[in-house]
């Protein structure tokens, strides 16, 4: 990991996600009466779940409306979830005044351009590898993976790796960097 991003993740109290595109591979399915319904991954589950226990807060910040994200969250344990944000910076500046967090403090990850006046905000930047040409420029990094398809997985490793926090993860599950 280079230095400045290491640097960048250090100071990370929260982790801030938007759903379709980041925690999905952006599919949405209707059925005939119109349900949704959306598809999330299970990698990407267990890092929230891990960056969780080691003390840092996960949020959601979406543009859309969905019954599913609020099921999803509650079943990953966050209790911050903000939908139907059209003004994404202006909700972002209300929850880090909520958790009185400086941005520096704050990761996002994003895929789209509504996401880019957050992402140009907060102290560390990330669009996955599938986000519009235009995020990936904005942004402190670019993850090896497709939203829906460890992407959020990829930024909790990393976060938990530039806090010094991977060694105890690694004893937790008795694997090591040999597994890799």
């Amino acid at each position: 990991m280079k230095k400045n991003i290491q640097k960048k993740l250090f100071k990370i109290k929260l982790l801030i996600l938007d759903v379709d595109g980041v925690m999905t591979d952006g599919s949405i399915i209707m059925d005939d009466e119109g349900r949704e319904s959306k598809s999330f991954n299970v990698l990407d589950g267990h890092g929230l779940k891990m960056v969780q226990r080691y003390g840092i807060r996960v949020a959601i910040l979406t543009g859309r409306q969905s019954k599913v994200v609020e099921y999803r969250a509650k079943d990953l344990g966050i209790a911050d979830v903000y939908q139907g944000a059209l003004n994404k910076k202006e909700v972002f500046e209300k929850i880090i005044g909520k958790h009185k967090l400086s941005a520096d403090e704050v990761a996002y990850l994003g895929d789209d351009i509504v996401d880019i006046p957050v992402l140009k905000r907060v102290g560390f930047s990330a669009a996955v590898a599938d986000a519009l040409d235009v995020v990936k420029k904005s942004v402190n990094y670019v993850t090896k993976n497709k939203g829906g398809h460890g992407a959020v997985r990829e930024v909790c490793e990393m976060i938990l790796q530039a806090q010094g926090k991977w060694p105890e993860v690694e004893a937790k599950y008795e694997f090591s960097k040999k597994c890799y």
